[in-house]
């Protein structure tokens, strides 16, 4: 099967982008990904919109177990080009192998802090809408349909 881009509910243009408001007041983007058991290097998992003059300070992102067995599902977080930032699939976290073990911040599954050019450069400001989207890497060993919900976390430059 060929890579194929998803587009979530919250990621289509017919769906109110995220509030502007005073400048300081957090808020947040979100959106959801069905990633299916035979998801394959080069899907895309479109998720939600950021505004023109958002600046992004963090974000999270929780999923369920995506890999029974052996792990070996890794899918990264970033942009899609945007006429003015060229498209950065890891931009917003290179993450790796997603393990869905136990830990002490999720019983099972997967939480992953945003991290990126955030970690590197500090906040990143997009001077237009911006779409944020998921990228497969390596497919499961052993897939199981997953869903991954993504938070964004903007402040509004006024």
């Amino acid at each position: 099967m060929a890579a194929a881009t998803l587009t979530g509910s919250r990621a289509k243009t017919t769906i109110p982008m995220g509030g502007t408001g005073p400048g300081g007041d957090m808020k947040v983007a979100w959106g959801t990904a069905e990633v299916d058991a035979s998801s394959e290097d080069g899907d895309i998992f479109e998720v939600c919109w950021v505004p023109a003059g958002a600046t992004v300070i963090g974000g999270l992102i929780y999923s369920e177990d995506g890999d029974t067995g052996i792990e070996a599902l890794d899918i990264d977080i970033g942009w899609a080009a945007n006429g003015v930032d060229a498209a950065d699939p890891n931009g917003l976290g290179d993450l790796g192998t997603w393990t869905g073990d136990a830990s002490k911040t999720a019983p099972t599954g997967n939480v992953f802090h945003l991290s990126g050019v955030l970690q590197a450069d500090g906040p990143k400001t997009f001077t237009v809408n911006t779409k944020i989207q998921l990228e497969t890497n390596t497919a499961a060993a052993t897939g199981v349909a997953i869903t991954v919900t993504v938070l964004v976390f903007y402040l509004f430059n006024a």
